[in-house]
C-alpha cells in the first residue's frame, strides 16, 4: 500500500476526530468560556501563569512527547500494518485524546490540582494511595525501559554497505565484528547526546536568568544540535551498555533534584526542535515518498504464530506495546501538573489536551509508515525480533531498526543520504529516551514526597528530602533495568501505562458523576481499558514466572493488586452516589485553593 496515501488518510482522520467528536467531548464535560481558570484567578506568576495557547501547545506537547510513540509502534508492527494503524487512530480518537482533555479539564475545575489530589477529594484517601502508588511504580517501569534503550541506542552498530558507503571510507568512524565492517551510528550519537547535556546549563541560564528572546535560544539550540553532531562524527563516544547505564544512572540521579532550569528545562527546550523537525520531516518524506511509488513492503495483517511468540495475543498485547501512540495514563501526571496552572482560557483546553495527543499519535503512524515503507519485513524482524540458530529469540534493537527506517525512507522521499537520515532518526529518538528518563525520575520524587504526607501526619525529616526521594525511585529503576532486557519490561511498561490510563478516566467519571452530567465518554474508555490492562497484567505474570523475572513478576503482581485496591474503592464510590446527592457542575464553586 502506498504509504503517501495512507499518510493522507490518517490526517484527515485524525482531523475529522478532532473537529467531531472532540468538540463533542468539549461541550460533554461543559467548556465554558467565561469561567476563569486557576491561572487567571491565582496568576501568582510561579505555578500559575495564564499562557496564550500556542506556547502552551509547544510546552504540553514537549512534555508528554517522549520515545513511547517511536519505540511501541516499532515493536508493534510485527501484527502488520492494518492492526497497528487501527488501533492508533481509533484509540487516540475514542480513547487516549478523551483521557488527556478531560485530566486537564478536571484539574483546572479542581484548581489545579493533579488528578491523584482529585481522586483524594473525589474518592477519598484510599483512593489517593492506590492512584500515587500506582502512578510511582508506573515512573518506574518506564524509566527503566528507557533506561536500557537509551544504552541500546548509544552502542548501536550498522553495516556500512547498508548506508550506501564502502568500507574503505573515512567519513564515518566503523569498527570489524565477523569481517563485517560497521558504522558507530549509536557513538555519533553518544557524543551528540554529552555535548547538548553538557551546555543545557548554559542554555537553562540564558532562558530563565538572562531572559533572552526564544527566537534566538531556538536558532542556538539548532547549532548545538549541529554542532555536536558534526563533532560527534569526527569523535564518537564507544563504551560498553552497562558502562552507559551506570553514567545514565548517576546523571538522572542529580538531575532529579537540582534545580529544575539548570538542566531538564533546557534539555527539553533543546530537544522539542529536533522533535518538531523530525516530525515535519517524516511526514514531508512520507508524501513525497509516497509520489515516488514507495509502497510498504510487510504483511497487511501478520496475526501468526510469529508474532503471538514474540508478543503475545493481538489483544491486549498490541494494545498495550503501542501504549503511548494511542493512549497514555502518564499524560494525566503532566496535564494536572503544570498545564492545568497555565491554562488562560477554557477554551483552549480542547486544542491543548485533545489536539496535543492527536499529534501524539501522528508520530506513531508516521513510525508505523517509516519502519514499515523504509524497511523490508525481513531486515525489519532481523533488527527487532532477532532469533538464535535454535529459533529463540534474541534482544533486538528498535532504536537502530527506527533510525535505519528514517535514513532509508527519507533517502527514497527526499533523496537525502542514507546515512544523514539515520543519524538524524537516532538522534531524535536518543534525545527523547534520556529526557524521558530524567523527567520521570524528577516525577517519581515528587509522587514520593506526596504519598509520605498521606501516610504521615508529620513524615520523618529524611522523607521529605528531594536527595533520599530521588534515591528511593532511582534504586527500583536500576533493579529492574540491570536485570531485564526492555522487551521483557515493555509490556509490563504498557500494561501499567494504560492501565493509569483507565483509572484517571475512572477518576473523571466519578467527578462528572458527582456533578450530574453525562459520564459515557469517560465510562466507556475506561471500562475496555480496564478490561485490557487487567487481561495483559494477568497473562504476563506467568510468563514472568516461568522465566524466572522475579522483579518483573513481583511489579506484575504488585500492580494487580493495587489496582484492585483503586477498583474497590471507586466501585464503592458508584454503589453509594444517589443522583439526588450530585451536586450540578454549573452550581460548582471555583475551587481555586491550591
Amino acid at each position: 500500500m502506498n504509504v503517501g496515501a495512507v499518510m493522507g488518510l490518517s490526517l484527515l482522520t485524525l482531523l475529522g476526530g478532532y473537529v467531531l467528536y472532540g468538540r463533542l467531548v468539549a461541550r460533554l464535560a461543559g467548556i465554558d468560556p467565561q469561567r476563569p481558570t486557576p491561572a487567571v484567578a491565582i496568576n501568582d506568576g510561579v505555578d500559575f501563569v495564564p499562557t496564550r495557547a500556542p506556547v502552551l501547545f509547544g510546552h504540553h506537547f514537549a512534555s508528554i512527547a517522549a520515545a513511547g510513540p517511536i519505540v511501541g509502534p516499532t515493536l508493534a508492527v510485527l501484527y502488520g500494518f492494518l492492526p497497528a494503524w487501527l488501533w492508533i487512530i481509533v484509540g487516540v480518537i475514542f480513547i487516549g485524546a478523551v483521557h488527556d482533555f478531560i485530566a486537564l479539564f478536571v484539574s483546572v475545575r479542581e484548581g489545579g490540582r493533579s488528578v491523584a489530589e482529585v481522586a483524594r477529594r473525589t474518592l477519598g484517601k484510599g483512593g489517593f494511595l492506590f492512584f500515587v502508588a500506582f502512578a510511582i511504580l508506573l515512573c518506574v517501569l518506564v524509566a527503566a525501559a528507557f533506561l536500557q534503550l537509551t544504552a541500546v541506542a548509544l552502542t548501536s552498530l550498522y553495516p556500512v554497505r547498508e548506508l550506501g558507503f564502502s568500507p574503505e571510507q573515512t567519513f564515518i568512524k566503523t569498527t570489524v565484528k565477523d569481517g563485517i565492517v560497521y558504522a558507530k551510528i549509536g557513538g555519533i550519537a553518544s557524543t551528540s547526546v554529552t555535548i547538548i547535556t553538557a551546555l543545557a546549563p548554559v542554555v537553562g541560564w540564558l532562558l530563565y536568568k538572562r531572559r533572552a528572546r526564544t527566537r534566538w535560544m531556538s536558532v542556538l539550540a539548532l547549532l548545538i544540535c549541529v554542532l555536536s553532531v558534526w563533532i560527534g562524527f569526527l569523535h564518537p563516544i564507544t563504551l560498553p551498555p552497562v558502562t552507559w547505564m551506570l553514567i545514565i544512572s548517576g546523571y538522572v540521579f542529580v538531575a532529579a533534584w537540582i534545580p529544575v532550569w539548570l538542566v531538564l528545562q533546557p534539555r527539553d527546550f533543546v530537544n522539542a526542535h529536533l522533535l518538531y523537525i523530525g516530525l515535519a520531516t517524516m511526514v514531508i518524506g512520507l508524501i513525497s515518498g509516497g509520489w515516488r511509488g514507495v509502497a510498504m513492503n510487510a504483511p497487511f495483517v501478520h496475526l501468526t504464530n510469529e508474532s503471538t511468540a514474540a508478543l503475545g495475543w493481538a489483544w491486549p498485547f498490541l494494545f498495550v506495546t503501542i501504549a503511548c501512540g494511542a493512549c497514555s495514563g502518564a499524560h494525566a501526571l503532566i496535564a494536572g501538573g503544570t498545564t492545568c496552572k497555565q491554562l488562560a482560557s477554557e477554551k483552549d483546553a480542547p486544542i491543548i489536551g485533545y489536539g496535543g495527543m492527536l499529534l501524539e499519535a501522528l508520530l506513531g503512524i508516521c513510525v508505523t509508515l517509516t519502519v514499515l515503507g523504509g524497511l523490508g519485513f525481513d531486515e525489519y524482524k532481523a533488527l527487532v525480533w532477532p532469533v538464535d540458530e535454535s529459533g529463540n529469540l534474541k534482544t533486538g534493537n528498535a532504536p537502530l531498526a527506527f533510525a535505519v527506517a528514517v535514513g532509508k525512507m527519507l533517502h527514497a522521499g527526499l533523496g537525502i543520504p542514507a546515512i544523514y537520515g539515520t543519524i538524524f532518526g537516532i538522534l531524535m529518538l536518543e534525545g527523547f529516551l534520556l529526557t524521558t528518563v530524567d523527567t520521570l525520575v524528577r516525577l517519581a520524587r515528587y509522587l514520593f514526597e506526596e504519598f509520605w504526607t498521606a501516610v504521615y501526619s508529620t513524615p520523618p525529616a529524611f522523607l521529605r528530602n528531594r536527595i533520599v526521594n530521588s534515591g528511593i525511585a532511582l534504586s527500583g529503576i536500576t533493579l529492574l533495568a540491570f536485570t531485564n532486557a526492555y522487551q521483557a519490561i515493555w509490556p509490563v511498561f504498557g500494561s501499567a501505562n494504560q492501565l493509569l490510563a483507565a483509572l484517571s478516566l475512572l477518576t473523571a467519571t466519578a467527578w462528572l458523576l458527582k456533578r450530574a452530567r453525562k459520564i459515557w465518554f469517560t465510562a466507556l474508555p475506561a471500562f475496555f481499558m480496564l478490561a485490557t490492562t487487567m487481561t495483559s497484567l494477568v497473562l504476563l505474570l506467568p510468563r514472568y514466572v516461568r522465566a524466572g523475572s522475579w522483579t518483573l513478576a513481583g511489579t506484575d503482581a504488585l500492580l494487580i493488586i493495587l489496582a484492585l485496591g483503586m477498583l474497590t474503592v471507586a466501585w464503592r464510590y458508584f454503589r453509594q452516589r444517589a443522583p439526588s446527592t450530585r451536586t450540578p457542575l454549573e452550581a460548582e464553586a471555583p475551587a481555586f485553593d491550591p
